[in-house]
């Protein structure tokens, strides 16, 4: 039996050369920072774990101010580690706003990390139906003067006929997005794997959050499993 052929990536070679390269600035403008030893180490991968939990969050619960917030402040210290580190500052006289600033990241990176692992996604307020307002009853005018008077004949104005309700739209079907098959393959193997260790079926939060897909997609998926 013949070996596939190895293929080498340009793609991800490229993405381990500046994730590398990414890593280093971050590490030697923390050490210029005042940060020795595995302190130094330990904020690259801060940074890089920020920007990951929060790209996360955008692919699973989709574009929210929380995700987007917390992947520009990553992005920003990622980027300006390796601006800063280009020669355009002095790393033997850092100034003492960059040190406040690498000091105060990692309460920054916590409180970060946090918001997006505990915060649930706010769903989106459903449109209310377009409903017709009830018709107003047209006003029954009465002679004030002959009502007042005693032992005038008063008739009873007839009662008039309630409206009709209208019946309300019903709002259309939200239409299932398409679900490729290797998906729902996969999705059955997941699925029968959870099964074989739990001894239940799984539900679509666990299936949603094993696949890594969105809500609405991770329901199409279970509806063709079930």
């Amino acid at each position: 039996m013949a070996c596939p052929a190895f293929r080498v990536d340009a793609v991800l070679v490229q993405a381990v050369i500046a994730g590398a390269l990414s890593f280093a600035h971050l590490h030697d403008l923390a050490a210029a920072a005042g940060q020795d030893g595995w302190k130094a180490w330990a904020y690259p991968i801060s940074v890089d774990l920020l920007l990951v939990a929060s790209w996360r969050r955008l692919r699973t619960d989709g574009p929210t101010r929380l995700a987007w917030c917390w992947f520009v402040i990553a992005l920003v210290a990622s980027l300006g580690a390796n601006v800063a580190t280009a020669g355009l500052l002095d790393l033997n006289a850092v100034p003492a706003w960059l040190r406040i600033l690498v000091a105060a990241w990692p309460a920054l990176a916590f409180m970060g990390g946090t918001l997006l692992a505990h915060t649930a996604a706010r769903a989106e307020p459903e449109a209310p139906a377009d409903t017709d307002p009830t018709p107003e009853l047209p006003a029954v005018e009465v002679d004030r003067e002959h009502a007042l008077e005693p032992g005038a004949d008063t008739e009873e104005p007839a009662a008039l006929p309630a409206p009709e309700p209208e019946p309300v739209p019903a709002p259309p079907a939200v239409a299932a997005p398409p679900v490729p098959a290797a998906l729902v393959d996969h999705a059955r193997k997941v699925a029968d794997d959870h099964e074989q260790r739990t001894g239940t079926p799984i539900d679509p939060d666990t299936l949603r959050a094993r696949l890594g897909v969105p809500a609405q997609l991770a329901d199409a998926i279970a509806a063709r499993l079930a």
